[in-house]
């Protein structure tokens, strides 16, 4: 396994992280420890949460995620704690939504009171007194994120200061309840907006961006990019399979019990449209041209990008876990280089 620094923090993180939104609705809370036992053998020490998982996210299983984590820290055989010493633990709060409406009133804002809530939930969901990583799930503002390519603006709009979410954040560090700050679904303005609040406030700077990056949707490349590089705001690449799209499995009948087939993802068209489906039908087309797993190809790509931190695995399986981990011991030859970008040039962002 390969480790690179989470921004400035001095934390070395695994080249895959292992992501969770499954546990607690297509995975049992049994299944998730051996999740976690299976990623932790392979060299992953970088795990990532948020308050509202598991996805879809509903007032029944909401905050089900951190619980499972919690329970495997606090697991006899871990009693030690050097199961939380080994690892790098990530989580996110969520942002203003009034879809959430079992999560703060329906309101939950990026402010010092709802954030003091969501921190201290989490924190007590997962049994631990600090998080290494805490993230902006979503801006509080309007902009363009969750699949929105293009930016309108909205004069009427008035979100949290960022320098006030900052400040909460900062207050967090200094408590000693989170290690480092991070951002998730945010634009290159918001990014450079954390960062001059706080070298003007003396505030943490954000050492991640989790943001979507996959064969299916290079956007970040698009201005996130030099910020990432030049800052040192390193991206923690989620949806790196479109959902499971890129693996292939979706070009034909998709699998029993695969992820879009569930009832509960039926709102989850973002890799399926007619765009998408073509380049998939591309990308899957070069990885057995060259004798490669359309899923290894995938995964591979976007961890070979120099502003690529971490690439964020999920699985429902051991056998698919075991098949994204192998991912890390891949290097894409030039030619499957060359052909993926031509590939891009044909089909540009199908799935933003």
């Amino acid at each position: 396994m390969i480790y690179r620094p989470l921004g400035d923090s001095g934390v070395q993180v695994s080249a895959l992280c292992l992501g969770t939104m499954t546990w607690g609705e297509q995975n049992s809370g049994s299944e998730a420890h051996a999740q976690l036992d299976l990623a932790l053998e392979a060299g992953v020490n970088f795990i990532d949460a948020a308050e509202i998982y598991p996805v879809p996210t509903c007032a029944e299983t909401s905050g089900a995620t951190e619980r499972i984590i919690g329970s495997w820290l606090k697991n006899t055989r871990r009693a030690s704690g050097a199961a939380r010493a080994k690892i790098v633990l990530a989580t996110k709060v969520a942002g203003r939504a009034d879809w959430l409406p079992w999560i703060r009133d329906g309101a939950p804002r990026l402010n010092r009171t709802h954030m003091e809530q969501a921190l201290n939930a989490s924190l007590q969901r997962l049994g631990t007194d600090y998080v290494d990583l805490y993230q902006l799930h979503w801006p509080d503002r309007h902009t363009n994120f969750f699949g929105e390519l293009g930016y309108v603006h909205d004069p009427a709009d008035v979100p949290v200061p960022i320098e006030e979410t900052l400040q909460v954040l900062g207050d967090f560090v200094t408590a000693g309840k989170v290690r480092h700050v991070g951002l998730s679904n945010e634009t290159a303005w918001g990014m450079m907006a954390f960062l001059r609040a706080a070298g003007r406030a003396g505030l943490p700077r954000v050492v991640a961006v989790q943001n979507p990056y996959s064969l299916l949707n290079r956007s970040f490349e698009v201005g996130c990019a030099e910020v990432a590089m030049r800052e040192r705001v390193g991206l923690l690449a989620y949806s790196p399979l479109g959902f499971g799209t890129l693996t292939g499995k979706y070009l034909q009948a998709p699998p029993k019990g695969a992820r879009l087939s569930l009832p509960g993802f039926a709102r989850f068209t973002r890799y399926t449209g007619p765009a998408g489906r073509a380049a998939t039908q591309e990308y899957v087309r070069i990885a057995r041209q060259h004798g490669i797993s359309p899923t290894h190809m995938a995964l591979a790509y976007v961890s070979s990008r120099p502003f690529t931190t971490s690439t964020i695995i999920g699985a429902t399986t051991p056998e698919q876990l075991k098949d994204n981990l192998a991912s890390a011991q891949i290097t894409l030859s030039a030619d499957i280089l060359e052909a993926i970008d031509a590939a891009h040039a044909h089909h540009p962002n199908p799935c933003p």
